[in-house]
């Protein structure tokens, strides 16, 4: 079965080339870049794709005549793809999940103390000339409330307290065992000078964070979304962060990705945006990459 790794970046083809051995089967790779329209001759004669966060449209997807499986590197396929519609082609989507849970967990802290400390915003400032200190939030002692406790969420739980945070949560499913006070969601962004994001895209969990929920959270709070752009509605986020009554936002995740120059998002100055890279660290692509090969021997016998 012919396998392609379509959309291999500078950054993951030595990293694909370090962990694909010898006995594996043969996966080609392409770096070129490409848009929707190519898909069908691109995976023209493929039966399996590799996916790193390109989208698959279902109406392209339908001229791949020969494609059967794509294993989408991460958890989030949903935002990338109809699974279902796709189901119904008859192409079988897998994802990848546990691969990196510290690595997004530590950026999610990163952006935490970013945002806390305005440290984009006076990096800008002092590169362009002018000298300005700001003054930033304290974390020791403050709340953090993480929506989602799955591997991620525990992990930002467990780095937070470490450094002197109060540690809440909340997860649709009560987790006893997680050692974190859970409370219900409205209570959290109430209470939280903090809120972060860790939940997966589902139709259950698809705008969670609404207006009437931005609204609850405490004014001055800051909200970190390391998960996915349509946990929020998007226009109320904009609305919250141009009145000030979020103190700020750090962004890993988008709406419509890559994220546009002109996009209002980007014009804000009490926003922190990293280009969806909360999973890239070497240990974290070496596990991904690994274990999407497996995925492949797998299918193919």
């Amino acid at each position: 079965m012919k396998a392609l790794f379509i959309d291999c970046n500078q950054q993951l083809e030595p990293v694909f080339a370090r962990v694909h051995r010898p006995d594996d089967p043969p996966i080609a790779v392409n770096t070129a870049p490409f848009t929707a329209a190519d898909l069908p001759r691109l995976l023209a004669g493929c039966a399996i794709v590799l996916d790193d966060h390109s989208y698959m449209p279902t109406e392209q997807i339908a001229q791949c005549k020969d494609l059967r499986h794509i294993v989408f590197l991460g958890t989030g396929a949903a935002s990338y793809m109809n699974v279902a519609e796709l189901n119904d082609l008859g192409v079988t989507v897998h994802t990848i999940k546990g691969y990196g849970d510290t690595a997004v967990a530590e950026h999610t802290v990163a952006l935490m103390f970013a945002c806390a400390r305005d440290v984009a915003l006076m990096d800008r400032t002092v590169r362009a000339g002018t000298w300005k200190p700001l003054e930033g939030m304290q974390l020791l002692g403050k709340t953090l409330g993480v929506v989602g406790l799955g591997g991620i969420g525990s992990e930002v739980a467990r780095i937070a307290a470490g450094i002197g945070m109060t540690v809440v949560a909340w997860n649709r499913t009560p987790r006893p065992q997680a050692g974190v006070r859970q409370v219900g969601l409205d209570e959290l962004l109430a209470t939280s000078d903090v809120v972060s994001l860790n939940l997966v895209l589902n139709d259950e969990t698809r705008g969670l964070i609404d207006a009437r929920r931005l609204a609850l959270m405490k004014p001055g709070a800051i909200l970190v979304n390391t998960a996915r752009g349509a946990l929020v509605d998007e226009a109320a986020l904009i609305d919250a962060l141009a009145s000030r009554r979020i103190r700020h936002a750090g962004l890993d995740v988008f709406h419509a990705e890559p994220l546009k120059a002109d996009h209002p998002l980007a014009g804000l100055d009490n926003v922190t945006l990293t280009a969806h890279a909360a999973f890239r660290t070497a240990e974290a692509s070496e596990t991904l990459l690994r274990r999407a090969i497996d995925i492949v021997r797998t299918i193919t016998g």
